[in-house]
């Protein structure tokens, strides 16, 4: 079983875990980063590319390599590639999985200090206009920061990056002071939340509805420990995805897979 998988995400390195453990497979993993990919080969990736791809290109090797299935497990709010993906099974009638980790159960957490929003434009704004004192703590990656930082002063402003290459050069492109960078390794656990909110004397983060494995409840767990708000950018509905072809766990990617194969 060839698989073309477009990674760069923790999901993603659980599916090469799982199916290497599972099934006699080859897995290509392209992510847009080397850290990705460093990643994608530790977790028994066969073969990886680090950077992005365009359409094409992805085409390309599906068909030049003859995979059998493409599964796409980007993040959540990559909404491009996910656009793209689906796409291209769709025109080379391959068989596809979406990978889409399940939102974010909240039933039992206090969201008294959630405001949502469904765009970092209009994140901004609500900053601009709501949040006159204290920090901003930016827990949403390196390439979202510009539509934030139209309107909010960069004085304020401490994003929890990657420090690769790309999102250092990103933070120096807007001018971000290299002391408000916040290295990033992984989710952050409450109390290194609760640590970076009083460190910096802030008064508002912004984050994704990345789901559980994003960290969402440790972020909201020290805003509201920290009295602090929280502006959520909720996730984008895509339109080209046929629900049918969405997992959200390694059961349902086991379930797939039988039927394809």
């Amino acid at each position: 079983m060839k698989i073309f998988l477009l990674g760069g995400t923790k999901d993603s390195t659980n599916i090469i875990t799982h199916i290497k453990e599972n099934y006699d497979s080859y897995i290509l993993t392209t992510t847009t980063t080397e850290y990705g990919a460093r990643l994608a080969d530790e977790s028994g990736s066969d073969d990886t590319i680090a950077r992005p791809l365009l359409k094409d290109e992805i085409k390309e090797i599906i068909v030049n390599e003859n995979f059998d299935v493409l599964i796409d497990a980007t993040h959540p709010f990559a909404e491009h590639i996910t656009q793209t993906s689906a796409s291209i099974a769709n025109e080379l009638e391959l068989p596809y999985i979406r990978f889409e980790r399940p939102t974010t159960d909240l039933s039992n957490i206090d969201t008294s200090h959630i405001r949502y929003v469904d765009s970092f434009e209009e994140a901004g704004k609500l900053i601009e206009r709501t949040f006159h004192e204290g920090n901003v703590l930016h827990f949403a990656g390196a390439n979202t920061m510009g539509e934030i930082l139209k309107y909010v002063s960069v004085d304020r402003f401490y994003p929890r990056i990657l420090k690769v290459e790309s999102s250092i050069e990103k933070c120096n492109s807007l001018g971000v002071d290299p002391d408000h960078i916040i290295p990033m390794k992984g989710a952050a656990s409450l109390e290194e939340n609760l640590e970076l909110i009083e460190k910096y004397d802030a008064s508002v983060m912004i984050t994704k509805e990345s789901g559980e494995i994003g960290g969402v409840i440790e972020k909201i767990q020290a805003a509201n420990e920290k009295d602090v708000a929280v502006v959520m950018i909720q996730r984008p509905k895509i339109n080209e995805l046929d629900k049918n072809d969405i997992v959200s766990n390694l059961d349902e990617l086991d379930i797939k897979l039988n039927n394809f194969f």
